[in-house]
């Protein structure tokens, strides 16, 4: 797909390439895949990287060949936990996943020779945009440090004319002595 792009973190883009570097055979379906990722990805840093795109350790929705949808966390590499809940980018679809956005779909041709159109449904948790929620947060539960931001000025309530009563003529001028 000419037109083909992904968005990766400077560190999943890092680790793209220690992968592609450490591929046996460059004629793998993985080593093309990882190929055409790193051609077309668009390199952002962590705190850049639009809420709606999968990066490592996001948990996804998605699809294959229009199939129902899968819900899956993307991983670094094979983990240790409860089958089915990860899906780590050394498998195919893993790593056609990364660096997707909501709505966008991947081709690739699978070690069977079959092509499959991957789908990404939704971001349902991406740990950049956690932790951006988790910072802004933090920020506006700070205590105020250093000089208050408002000072209180005394109001002109408080410095009102005192009102001067008529004399008997109903005349209130004082004379001149006043002055």
């Amino acid at each position: 797909m000419p037109n083909e792009k992904c968005i990766l973190t400077t560190k999943d883009f890092t680790i793209l390439e220690v992968m592609r570097d450490r591929c046996p055979d460059p004629d793998d379906a993985l080593a093309r895949l990882l190929k055409r990722k790193l051609e077309s990805a668009v390199v952002m840093f962590r705190d850049d990287v639009p809420e709606n795109v999968a990066t490592l350790n996001s948990r996804v929705t998605f699809s294959v060949n229009g199939r129902d949808p899968d819900t899956r966390i993307i991983s670094h590499d094979q983990m240790n936990a409860p089958v089915g809940l990860f899906l780590p980018i050394t498998i195919l679809r893993g790593l056609a996943l990364l660096g997707l956005s909501e709505g966008q779909e991947i081709s690739l041709i699978n070690y069977d020779g079959a092509e499959e159109r991957i789908r990404l449904e939704k971001v349902c948790y991406q740990p950049e945009a956690a932790r951006r929620e988790k910072q802004a947060v933090d920020r506006l539960a700070e205590p105020a440090r250093g000089r208050p931001k408002l000072r209180l000025i005394r109001g002109a309530a408080q410095d009102r004319p005192q009102p001067m009563h008529a004399g008997p003529d109903g005349f209130d001028d004082p004379g001149p002595s006043a002055a």
